[in-house]
């Protein structure tokens, strides 16, 4: 059982940066891809972005893509997100989530943290 917490949420206004984490604890770390989701109030939890176990490998939503930056490190069991040029539509609770390998569902979930971009 992976148990995932994300920190580093907060409110900064348009235009700036934030640094989210997801620390991992119960498991292989390296064992897992991981993921980057958002829900905004009223809308359907999304992508956002990607990395594989390795973090040879990244992927972002469109949406996200040139502004955010997803990263790992498998020594202290942490995946990061680097947001910058944020704007209001990102406010969102970003939740970070473990895959296996070999793809598939997410199975494990952090609580989420809270990211809100004032104009």
């Amino acid at each position: 059982q992976v148990q995932l917490v994300e920190s580093g949420g907060g409110l900064v206004q348009a235009g700036g940066s934030l640094r989210l984490s997801c620390a991992a604890s119960g498991g292989t770390f390296s064992a897992y891809n991981m993921g980057w989701f958002r829900q905004a109030p009223g809308k359907e939890r999304i992508f956002v972005a990607r990395i594989t176990w390795s973090g040879g490998a990244t992927y972002y939503a469109d949406s996200v893509k040139g502004r955010f930056t997803i990263s790992r490190d498998n020594a202290k069991n942490t995946v990061y997100l680097q947001m910058s040029s944020l704007k209001p539509e990102d406010s969102a609770i970003y939740f970070c989530a473990a895959q296996s390998r070999a793809g598939g569902d997410y199975r494990y979930w952090g609580q989420g943290t809270q990211v809100t971009v004032s104009s």
